[in-house]
């Protein structure tokens, strides 16, 4: 095991913000399970019903106990507090910004979804990034632990890993190329993602 590549990992742009909001201890200031409860809705309504377009009305009335359009947009949207897209782009390296390029979007709806699939990926992704390896990856290749728990989390929640056209985790892509050292552009690693999402479909 390559203790740097774990480090590496560990730390990634995208990683530190799920922790830090998902670590906050606070049961009244408490964002991430605001964040949380439109995540859910967003999961249970694709599930529910793959094929029907998703609005910011559908989610708020699917989000319980009580959805609003206040605190939809608080957690969705360019002005969203705490954004995974605010984050990436404060980092400032060019992986974080090219990411934050690939998946920063006009429309709320589609950035929720963005999120959620970072939040729903999230048990998958911590196995392999506490174990992984440093195999001296040949280009384009996607490590075999990654595709594993990328098509666990594909098979486990098929509606969600299509939506936005089959976009993977920006955990996922992210985490591909930190274990390609910087040899693959943050572009090509999500390519390469979608490619094995859409296969698997």
């Amino acid at each position: 095991m390559s203790t740097r590549i774990t480090e590496d990992l560990g730390r990634t742009t995208i990683g530190s913000w799920y922790i830090r909001l998902s670590d906050n201890p606070s049961p009244r200031r408490n964002h991430w399970q605001t964040k949380i409860i439109y995540y859910q809705a967003v999961a249970d309504l694709l599930t529910a019903s793959p094929g029907r377009p998703l609005t910011w009305k559908t989610i708020v009335g699917a989000a319980r106990p009580r959805g609003c359009r206040s605190t939809f947009y608080e957690v969705a949207g360019p002005h969203a507090r705490h954004g995974m897209i605010g984050d990436l782009i404060a980092d400032g390296s060019a992986r974080s910004i090219e990411i934050a390029w690939r998946y920063r979007r006009l429309d709320p709806v589609e950035q929720l979804i963005d999120e959620t699939k970072v939040w729903s990926f999230w048990p998958h992704r911590q196995p392999y990034a506490e174990v992984a390896t440093d195999p001296q990856l040949a280009p384009d290749t996607v490590p075999d632990e990654l595709r594993a728990a990328l098509l666990a989390w594909a098979r486990a929640n098929p509606a969600l890993a299509a939506a936005n056209g089959y976009r993977p985790p920006a955990c996922a892509v992210e985490d591909l190329a930190v274990m390609h050292r910087g040899r693959l552009a943050a572009s090509r690693a999500e390519g390469r993602l979608t490619e094995v999402l859409r296969q698997a479909h």
